[in-house]
């Protein structure tokens, strides 16, 4: 199954180098404000989201954890511990200077793509990724390669804005075209790159879709959690031993 985002950037269709490009420069037009951007536009919800999602990966003692599409740390920090490897993956540099500012005990920093992972096959025990895989180009590419790295009976997790049930839909549909653009343009003095970030939401596969990508990708026993009424999702795969 692929699922493939390169024809389209926000409402033009685009190159894949050229959609990949300019990925890269919303990143890092919003890196500075881009936490406090997360925090406005989900009033403080993704935080709690971000809770779940690393009480889900439940990181130990002696593992190695990749957060890929990682950006300021936020999810790493919550994954960090003693004796833990933790490390924030992530194309955009501006983005992990940003997270390095805030402190970073804890983390190491790796500049690299969902589709293309400086690691070797078989080398982590967990890969996260929270609100990044859709901005990948290939995402059938991107959820191949994080499995490549996992180890047998590594886990990946995904958390992903995703389809909200029925009732809530224009609701959601509305804000997110009429407030999010405007909040980037008074805080993040950006309204074109949030009106990409909303677009790449609006694209991204619903839940089952999404599920089945995973299969795909080799990944077994493969479930997903809803938050906030599908809003966001956790997806959550084991590579076969």
């Amino acid at each position: 199954m692929t699922f493939d985002l390169s024809t389209s950037f926000g409402y033009q269709a685009v190159s894949p180098d050229e959609r990949r490009a300019r990925v890269r420069r919303v990143f890092t037009a919003v890196a500075p404000r881009y936490d406090l951007m997360n925090d406005l536009m989900s009033m403080g919800i993704h935080r709690l989201w971000k809770r779940t999602f690393a009480r889900m990966a439940a990181p130990r003692s002696g593992q190695v954890i990749v957060d890929v599409a990682g950006g300021t740390g936020d999810v790493a920090r919550l994954l960090a511990g003693p004796a833990r490897h933790v490390t924030v993956c992530d194309p955009s540099l501006p983005m992990m200077s940003a997270g390095r500012a805030r402190g970073s005990q804890g983390i190491e920093w790796l500049a690299g793509e969902a589709e293309h992972i400086p690691l070797a096959d078989a080398s982590v025990d967990t890969v996260t990724i929270a609100f990044g895989i859709r901005n990948a180009t290939h995402l059938d590419r991107a959820l191949a390669e994080m499995a490549r790295v996992l180890k047998p009976g590594g886990r990946l997790l995904c958390l992903e804005f995703s389809r909200p049930v029925a009732p809530l839909r224009p609701f959601y549909t509305a804000f997110s075209y009429a407030v999010i653009p405007a909040l980037g343009a008074l805080v993040a003095r950006n309204p074109e790159a949030y009106v990409y970030l909303v677009e790449s939401i609006r694209r991204f596969p619903d839940q089952e879709t999404f599920k089945g990508m995973f299969e795909a990708a080799g990944l077994a026993d493969v479930r997903y959690r809803n938050l906030s009424f599908g809003i966001a999702c956790i997806h959550e795969g084991v590579k076969p031993s």
